[in-house]
């Protein structure tokens, strides 16, 4: 099988898997995620296309929040579909240790990558998880939790291991200032870092904004009007 059309089936076997997922790790966060990936492997002449594609469109085919936090489930579920296709095993190899790396693991763990290529694949992943789309893929997921939106009780916490990041059950609003707010100061490439900042500060004035309501400060403005 070419090159191409491995990319081609691998995306219709992730489209199929994950067309009507609701948790904002659907089909649609893969296909932005792998769009982007391919939009910055091309300024990037080194970083191998095949792996970078592959990477992106399996980057989540088992992750570890949806399997009791298994982190070798995506590296194993790439393996045995790549194995399926007969992709090469270096190429098996190289997608298995993006997968295996690429996750957020807490705000005082570091999250280095290995591969240029997974470094492409960490940045259009963390670009998708903030912004407009990173808004409402956070409250998709705590909706899937069953988490409240906010409760001022409850702090945030700088997570300084992945099992402790793990069995977070915080507030959704807690997750921008333990994650979100923390991706774009994490970025590897200047043309995430530049889509980056206006995505950025949509965060902030979201939050600005969803506090102030939180509270009806902004009814008390107007009625002091």
């Amino acid at each position: 099988m070419n090159d191409q059309a491995l990319i081609t089936c691998t995306a219709d076997f992730v489209r199929e898997k994950f067309l009507h997922e609701g948790s904002g790790h659907d089909w649609e966060h893969i296909r932005r995620v792998w769009q982007v990936a391919r939009a910055l492997a091309r300024d990037t002449p080194h970083a191998n296309p095949l792996v970078t594609e592959l990477g992106a469109l399996l980057h989540d085919v088992a992750d570890w929040k949806f399997h009791d936090g298994d982190e070798e489930a995506g590296p194993r579920a790439s393996r045995a579909w790549l194995e399926s296709q007969q992709a090469e095993e270096s190429v098996i190899e190289a997608v298995e240790r993006i997968i295996r790396e690429i996750s957020f693991k807490g705000l005082g763990v570091a999250t280095p990558m290995s591969s240029v290529e997974g470094e492409l694949v960490q940045d259009a992943d963390r670009l998708d998880a903030i912004g407009a789309i990173g808004v409402a893929r956070a409250f998709a997921y705590g909706g899937h939790k069953g988490r409240p939106l906010h409760d001022p009780a409850v702090l945030p916490v700088v997570h300084d291991s992945f099992e402790s990041y793990k069995k977070n059950t915080a507030p959704t609003v807690n997750h921008f200032y333990e994650k979100l707010l923390h991706l774009r100061e994490r970025l590897h490439t200047p043309a995430a870092r530049k889509v980056a900042e206006e995505r950025h500060a949509f965060m902030e004035q979201f939050l600005a904004q969803f506090l102030r309501e939180w509270d009806g400060k902004d009814v008390n403005a107007e009625q002091q009007a």
